[in-house]
């Protein structure tokens, strides 16, 4: 189907995929609590939540500076902050289940996805994800992604923690762009967050579709998508013209 656009890249949290509010910070507390505990450290709960919120303020700061903060380094310095000196092998545990926690938890796709997806790829677009990672790499997100039976629509995808770089960086939209083998405004790009999604289209001269389905950014006024969506139905007429 010939028309304007060759691809369309996707943001991944709340516009690909969604959990419901602390659901992940909320299951990786509880597997450190039962491994503290299991090895003699019982710690309250308060405490727990203290240092996680500070660990997450961390990554916020450097996310926002575009420095990369990744699950391990996360999860090491969250150890040190315990206030008591654990075994190697705890360690090693504690690890290991702060960045394997996406890979059991109830994580799910938005509403329409799937089916907006199919139309899209059959169409004749090229499909990618550009995504910002948090606390959850790479590796589990896809994942994530096949469990659902839509990671084979991708064509492409630029994680942050391979990448090097954060929206809104040009770096990581490069990545994508060079990767799908497109043009900048021959592509548009979908996602929730304002500063990052919609500022680093915007800038690289991709068409920026904010979409509102599951989360409404009004941490400030602009800038603003070319396009803001709520339900993907409407995606599809938005991009074969």
């Amino acid at each position: 189907m010939a028309g304007r656009y060759d691809a369309v890249t996707f943001d991944y949290w709340n516009t690909l995929v969604w959990e419901e509010s602390g659901h992940l910070a909320g299951r990786r507390k509880e597997a450190w609590a039962g491994l503290l505990e299991e090895a003699g450290f019982a710690m309250e709960r308060s405490l727990l939540d203290a240092v996680f919120a500070r660990s997450w303020e961390r990554y916020v700061d450097h996310w926002t500076a575009n420095q990369q903060y990744q699950s391990v380094r996360a999860a090491e310095e969250l150890v040190e902050q315990l206030g008591f000196a654990v075994p190697a092998h705890v360690r090693r545990e504690l690890v290991e289940a702060f960045t394997t926690a996406g890979h059991e938890a109830e994580l799910h796709l938005t509403d329409g996805i799937a089916e907006c997806l199919v139309v899209l790829k059959e169409g004749g677009l090229r499909l990618g994800i550009i995504c910002d990672v948090g606390m959850t790499p790479s590796p589990v997100l896809r994942n994530v992604l096949d469990g659902w039976g839509v990671l084979e629509l991708f064509d492409h995808w630029s994680f942050s923690d391979e990448v090097g770089h954060y929206k809104p960086s040009p770096v990581i939209f490069e990545h994508a762009l060079d990767g799908l083998g497109v043009a900048a405004e021959r592509a548009v790009h979908v996602g929730d967050i304002r500063r990052t999604d919609i500022a680093g289209a915007r800038s690289m001269g991709m068409t920026a579709v904010r979409y509102t389905g599951i989360s409404d950014d009004t941490t400030q006024p602009t800038p603003e998508g070319h396009h803001v969506v709520a339900d993907y139905a409407e995606l599809p007429s938005l991009v074969f013209v």
